[in-house]
């Protein structure tokens, strides 16, 4: 007798494609998958960081950070409506009122962190990058109520102290450092934060892609931008700056944004196919990279403090993700904690009874 032959019903749902660009790498194995994700993080993002710091090299650049802002808004809102019409996006889901504060913010962070390079150390302003969990911990708290366990608090503590003795030992060997930059990086951090939490919450609210987001938050950007420097002058200023190099600054430019957007796009493929705690791995040793590629391409002064506080920073980023991977309350982490102690304790009873000593002093 022949086999009964079904129907299937619930036939398996079609596998989500996954590229790197125009190269698609849904069927590489999940190895080479996270090696070419890694590299093309490494590519695109050490040149956006060279990129960044060469234009901020250039002779007189240094007050036209808010212009370059605004060039960069313009070529990441063209980029966003090509991707737009790749992908056939045809509906906003987001509330336009929500993305007017997102653009305002995307604003601040971004034209802030540019400006600041005219006051800080390249060095100094990636490490205060890396410390973005402080801000982004107050914001969850405050505005999506979030809890957080111990490790994320000692994270943040270890971020501080790294934070603050990075930039003490700036300071000394600067003899013309501006807390301006500072403030500037600061606030730009603060600014990045809101954005994190409002983006969170209304993407999964909406169900919106992040390619609607990338859009009309850079789009509204450059609108702010553009009519905020327009009445004072700054916008004119710029492009009479830019005018006198048309080629190195507006290509410059060009490569600085292109490779920030593209960097962004892969590092989205990078949490999706491997997770965070890969992706945040990856990243961390793209910005120690760039410290580095930094130290050696532009002269600047150089000393250990600045490599033991940003070991600091690193140990801190590092308990920040093995708090996501592995939660921990606050009785977990006090009988962690005593667990140490005691077997601590008992090591050192230990050596004390085997050379004699336990033994004298009793």
């Amino acid at each position: 007798m022949a086999p009964k032959q079904f129907l299937d019903l619930a036939p398996r749902p079609e596998k989500l494609r996954t590229s790197i660009l125009c190269l698609d790498i849904t069927n590489f194995s999940e190895t080479l998958q996270f090696l070419l994700c890694s590299i093309a993080v490494f590519v695109f993002y050490l040149l956006y960081g060279y990129m960044q710091e060469l234009i901020f090299t250039l002779k007189d650049f240094k007050p036209y950070g808010w212009y370059l802002t605004l060039i960069q808004f313009g070529f990441y809102t063209i980029f966003g409506l090509i991707e737009i019409k790749i992908r056939g996006i045809q509906k906003r889901r987001i509330p336009i009122r929500t993305y007017f504060l997102l653009a305002l913010l995307t604003l601040g962070t971004m034209g802030l962190s540019n400006s600041s390079l005219g006051y800080l150390n390249y060095p100094t302003q990636v490490i205060f990058k890396c410390c973005k969990l402080i801000p982004v911990l107050a914001g969850g708290i405050l505005i999506q109520g979030k809890r957080y366990g111990p490790l994320d608090f000692l994270a943040a503590l270890l971020m501080c102290v790294g934070l603050t003795l990075f930039t003490l030992a700036d300071s000394k060997l600067q003899p013309n450092f501006n807390t301006t930059g500072i403030t500037m990086i600061s606030l730009a951090l603060l600014c990045d934060a809101i954005i994190g939490n409002v983006q969170e919450k209304n993407m999964k609210a909406y169900e919106a892609l992040n390619a609607e987001v990338v859009l009309y938050s850079y789009a509204l950007g450059f609108v702010y931008l553009f009519t905020v420097m327009l009445f004072t002058g700054d916008f004119m200023a710029g492009a009479a700056f830019f005018g006198q190099e048309p080629y190195t600054f507006y290509g410059y430019a060009f490569i600085f944004s292109v490779t920030g957007y593209l960097g962004i796009q892969v590092v989205l493929t990078l949490v999706r196919t491997t997770g965070a705690f890969a992706a945040v791995t990856v990243t961390t040793m793209r910005k120690a990279v760039t410290i580095i590629i930094s130290f050696m391409f532009f002269s600047k002064p150089f000393t250990l403090q600045y490599l033991w506080s940003g070991c600091i920073v690193v140990l801190g980023i590092y308990i920040n993700v093995y708090s996501k991977k592995y939660p921990m309350s606050l009785g977990d982490f006090e009988n962690c904690c005593d667990r140490f102690v005691r077997g601590v304790r008992t090591k050192l009873i230990a050596k004390q009874y085997s050379s004699g000593q336990y033994l004298a002093n009793v």
